[in-house]
């Protein structure tokens, strides 16, 4: 636990308030107990509970709508936790991590085949203009490998689904390459975890 408080205050108490209200409906820590130490306690009162954040974070920051508003640091910060605390095992977090990319991947991408062109002219992505562009510049220069660079980039990545589908993409081949893409991602969120745990 000792590697966690090193992060900065203001951020650890946004994200305890976040995850902790959302999945515990709990309130702030009592006033003098770490962030950290109160945090930990509710993974460990709550086991069935904290495992689901792992597959929870890794939907939202991979959903169409959502994903521009999450930071990956979250789902790094909460597998972290788990896995150095022994409330998950590597495996574990991996697979459900990779379980609820693939979700979030998918509706993104149906609803890009569904919704079609009428997803550019919506108020989101007039909102996030920039993001789309870079995204559309992708799938033009990368083609299906876009695929896999995009799991890689925080934000594009929850776009990305959406115009590959609008594009007319085979259905079948998105989910045999995103399968892939996600497995390759999921395992290198397990490195990052297992290094901040054997590091730290």
């Amino acid at each position: 636990m000792q590697q966690f408080r090193k992060l900065d205050l203001c951020f650890r108490t946004q994200l305890f308030n976040g995850l902790s209200k959302v999945f515990f409906s709990l309130s702030s820590p009592p006033e003098g107990v770490y962030i950290e130490s109160y945090f930990l306690s509710l993974l460990e009162e709550n086991r069935n509970t904290a495992i689901l954040l792992v597959p929870m974070l890794a939907f939202a920051e991979a959903c169409i709508g959502i994903g521009v508003f999450i930071s990956g640091a979250f789902l790094v910060i909460v597998s972290s936790l788990l896995f150095s605390n022994e409330v998950a095992s590597l495996h574990a977090i991996c697979l459900l991590a990779m379980t609820g990319a693939l979700l979030g991947d998918h509706i993104g991408f149906y609803v890009g085949h569904f919704v079609g062109p009428k997803l550019h002219a919506s108020q989101f992505a007039l909102r996030h203009e920039e993001a789309i562009a870079r995204a559309d510049a992708m799938v033009f220069k990368y083609g299906p490998f876009t695929i896999f660079i995009g799991r890689f980039v925080p934000a594009v990545r929850s776009i990305l689904p959406a115009l590959i589908g609008m594009s007319g993409f085979s259905r079948r081949l998105y989910s045999i390459l995103d399968i892939l893409a996600c497995a390759l991602w999921a395992i290198a969120l397990g490195a990052i975890v297992y290094f901040i745990g054997e590091t730290f």
